[in-house]
């Protein structure tokens, strides 16, 4: 009997290949996405985590030496790492609450007044300090703070009629430190809040006005529910930019006088290039990774919670 030739074999594709054929696209194009991000981030992070288990001394000559929790325990008991894990608290809290009120404030008075005129032009110089880079600006300020030829410093002399070197005293050189954070990133807590209040409705903000609410309880009321998302995100982000200060540090006073404003990004970095002291470096970098990734999960768990009571 002859085969029907009306009958055609079906051909059952192979598990594997078809799921390549699937997903082998898109994991070809994040694979070198993720290579860079494992070479770069993945491999240090966890070789940071090693030496801090180890005592590892660049200038000692010695081979490394597991010491287990002994830098940890040394951390904790060392009051220069103490005084940075508090220092650095207290100008995150400063910057962050500065920055926040005063970007807040501009965002919310550039909003309501979109006829203004000159907004764009004023819009875009403020934004200017954003967009310059931390090493730019410390370079900038600390020629200007100079108490030889800095323009601050003159200007300060005319006043009082003496030239004072605010970078060398410590209470006014952790007031400058706090003063040009705010000033660089006051624009981007700006920016944050115009695109919170973007995301205001209209209609909303017309029926407030139809009902003659007061400023204050059309912000507290209307504005506030719709816009603290996008607000919090900024807060966050601030958040964890202001906790690893170091190169705006680095460049106006080195962590000086003395350790007044050592930072803890500063802290890590005097550990590991100046005293090459890797394993207790790499000991408060752990630690420092730590608190960020816990600021980051208080924030999203906030935000969590206020998204689920909203959409009950």
């Amino acid at each position: 009997m002859s085969a029907n030739p009306g009958i055609r074999p079906i051909v059952v594709a192979v598990p594997r290949f078809n799921w390549i054929r699937q997903h082998g696209y898109t994991w070809g194009l994040i694979a070198p996405a993720l290579i860079f991000f494992c070479i770069f981030n993945i491999i240090p992070l966890l070789w940071m985590v090693g030496l801090s288990f180890y005592k590892y001394g660049l200038t000692t000559g010695e081979p490394p030496s597991f010491v287990g929790l002994h830098n940890y325990l040394n951390l904790f008991t060392d009051p220069s790492d103490w005084s940075a894990f508090s220092r650095t608290f207290l100008f995150m809290i400063s910057t962050v609450a500065l920055s926040g009120v005063i970007g807040f404030a501009l965002g919310y008075l550039f909003w309501g007044s979109r006829k203004m005129p000159g907004r764009r032009i004023a819009l875009t110089l403020l934004f200017t300090p954003m967009l310059l880079t931390p090493t730019s600006v410390g370079v900038f300020f600390k020629l200007m703070l100079n108490p030889t030829f800095g323009v601050i410093t003159y200007l300060i002399g005319l006043v009082t009629g003496t030239r004072v070197d605010l970078l060398n005293d410590p209470l006014s050189a952790q007031l400058v430190v706090l003063a040009i954070d705010v000033w660089m990133w006051t624009p981007f807590m700006t920016l944050i809040t115009l695109a919170a209040l973007a995301s205001v409705p209209q209609a909303e903000l017309e029926a407030a006005r139809i009902d003659r609410l007061g400023t204050f309880s059309v912000l507290r009321r209307v504005i506030l529910p719709h816009a603290k998302f996008i607000l919090m995100l900024g807060l966050l982000l601030r958040t964890i930019d202001a906790f690893k200060t170091t190169d705006l540090v680095l460049l106006l006073t080195r962590g000086g006088p003395g350790t007044t404003t050592e930072l803890l990004g500063m802290r890590i970095y005097r550990l590991g290039f100046n005293s090459l002291d890797m394993g207790n470096a790499s000991t408060v970098g752990v630690i420092a990774l730590v608190i960020a990734i816990g600021f980051t999960s208080l924030y999203l768990y906030a935000l969590s919670l206020k998204k689920a009571h909203q959409d009950e």
